[in-house]
């Protein structure tokens, strides 16, 4: 009895420990005591409890944590309600806390808030305080222009930019900064008397275009545009030219078989006519012998004035045929 009673307290004094274990290991799962070490190690004063609290909220506290021990070694002073609020609202707080390192170390005046909000805006923080002490350059595809003199002119510029952080939040990125020199550039050429002056002043065209101030309302400051490469493209006014000496011969054959088929038009009205003309002699003539016999009937005229008139027919009909064959060619003409 002893023994039993040794074997059951032995089994819930196991159940016991195991159920200790457990919990202990949910606790630590749940809570961070890890990250809540490194943290006082790392001499940035948050609570036990504080972690507990982003785990209620469904922040990440290793998202949180990290980010501000590496901003407490740089001399950043920020608060766990800063960071957490940014992680919150969907931004990148490690990204954040590393421009503000990088701001810092290049001397340049850059506050968490202003820093947050450029990451929320969708911009790279990071990459434009970086740029901001080592310039970027954007290199442009090349741009077609045509001189007065119809040549066409292509160019090719490099564009050294510094991130303006005061106009990275609402200002134009870098496809506006291409496009707007890519306008400076065919202005510049299409002002250009000969093509002949683009090639032997490139620095011209960045002189004139950095001149309009083309960064004005952009996220950048343009510091130079210089000119790459420069080459020779189409003759533009003898192609136009030509295109429009073909248009003109068009114009003109369209013209020409508009008369032409006037003219047809006329021929075949003409003939209608002489058909019709030809049809009422015809119609004519088929009256005569009706009016002959009438004239004989009513006694107008007698039978000797008949056949005399049929005399004089058939001596012009024999004189016609004669003349046919002794001036074959007169005749033709004639008719």
């Amino acid at each position: 009895m002893n023994l039993a009673f040794i074997t059951g307290g032995a089994i819930f004094t196991l159940l016991i420990f195991v159920v200790a274990i457990i919990v202990f290991a949910f606790i630590l799962s749940f809570v961070p005591i890890g990250l809540w070490i490194s943290a006082v190690a790392a001499g940035v004063k948050v609570g036990i409890f504080t972690l507990v609290g982003m785990r209620l909220r469904r922040v990440k506290p290793k998202r949180v944590i990290e980010p501000m021990i590496k901003a407490h070694k740089a001399g950043i002073q920020l608060t766990t309600n800063q960071l957490e609020s940014h992680f919150l609202a969907g931004g990148n707080v490690d990204r954040v806390v590393d421009a503000l390192i990088a701001a810092q170390r290049a001397d340049i005046n850059l506050t968490f808030e202003r820093c947050a909000a450029i990451d929320l805006a969708g911009r790279d923080v990071l990459e434009a305080v970086q740029m901001s002490v080592n310039p970027k350059v954007i290199e442009t595809p090349f741009i077609a222009g045509v001189a007065v003199d119809g040549i066409e002119v292509k160019a090719k510029a490099r564009i050294t930019v510094r991130a303006n952080i005061e106009r990275l939040v609402g200002g134009a990125g870098e496809d506006t900064i291409i496009a707007r020199v890519g306008e400076g550039v065919i202005s510049t050429i299409g002002s250009s008397t000969k093509h002949a002056e683009v090639l032997e002043n490139p620095e011209r065209i960045s002189q004139t275009v950095l001149a309009k101030g083309l960064d004005a309302g952009t996220a950048f400051e343009i510091l130079s545009i210089d000119i790459a490469d420069v080459d020779i493209g189409k003759n533009i006014g003898a192609d136009l030219q030509t295109e429009q000496a073909e248009a003109d011969k068009k114009i003109a054959q369209a013209k020409a078989e508009e008369r032409r088929a006037m003219a047809v038009a006329q021929e075949q009205e003409m003939q209608a006519r002489v058909q019709e003309m030809r049809a009422k002699v015809v119609e004519a003539e088929s009256r005569v012998p009706l009016a002959f016999a009438k004239a004989l009937e009513d006694g107008n005229i007698s039978a000797a004035d008949y056949y005399d008139l049929k005399n004089v027919e058939a001596d012009t009909s024999m004189r016609d045929s004669i003349n046919k064959m002794t001036n074959p060619t007169q005749f033709n003409e004639e008719e």
